[in-house]
């Protein structure tokens, strides 16, 4: 019997490798002014310049990556006007999955779990990722921040999946600490932590699971 019903999962940073993803965008649009960038540098300054909350007041993703890359660019020594750094969510639909990532979803689709979504993200934007996870017709459930009108570790999208998916039984899988585990735990959410980092606990919240893979998780579940 299987111990859930329906499996939800946080996109960029869990299916979706968005670290490769931006620093290859970074890298790219650098290039075209004959200048190499570090990944590695490109990620720190994205991390050291990142608001210490995550919009109070609510702008779409495209806004909020725009505003990384001038924030970015500016710590990195460039300089480049808004209408450039649009190549930062212009490059979104080019971020891949992760390589166990489809593999994953395909065993647990085919054990007869409800696959969903819970992402940062705007619809269309979403839309253009869905396009690399072939097994989008299982995804009964797609909650986004412009529908929740807000970002997680806030409550919105929490609760609206719970409205939506309750009475079945749900567990949550995710790779951020800070933005899916926290709020999970807080709120009686079953969660699954999917540890690629190989990070420690840095707060109160203790996941009920943790497995390094999705591919540990598809054994786990399948």
């Amino acid at each position: 019997m299987r111990p859930f019903d329906v499996v939800t999962f946080d996109c960029y940073g869990t299916l979706i490798d968005w670290e490769t993803g931006i620093t290859r965008a970074f890298q790219d649009a650098a290039a075209a002014d004959g200048v190499t960038l570090d990944p590695a540098a490109v990620l720190q300054a994205l991390f050291d310049t990142r608001p210490e909350s995550d919009a109070p007041a609510y702008r779409t993703y495209r806004e909020v990556l725009t505003e990384a890359a001038l924030r970015v660019g500016g710590r990195l020594g460039g300089s480049i006007d808004r209408a450039r750094a649009a190549f930062l969510p212009d490059s979104l639909p080019r971020w891949m999955p992760f390589a166990d990532t489809n593999p994953a979803l395909g065993r647990l689709s085919q054990a007869g779990y409800a696959l969903g979504i819970l992402s940062n993200v705007d619809d269309d934007l979403l839309a253009d990722t869905l396009q690399h996870l072939p097994v989008t017709f299982s995804f009964s459930l797609l909650i986004t921040a412009q529908q929740v009108r807000s970002y997680k570790p806030a409550l919105g999208h929490f609760a609206t999946a719970r409205s939506r998916i309750a009475p079945q039984r749900w567990l949550h899988a995710a790779q951020s600490y800070f933005h899916d585990i926290v709020p999970a735990v807080a709120h009686n959410i079953p969660v699954a932590w999917i540890n690629r980092k190989g990070e420690r606990v840095t707060g109160a919240a203790w996941p009920d699971w943790e497995f390094r893979t999705l591919s540990e998780l598809a054994d786990w579940l399948a």
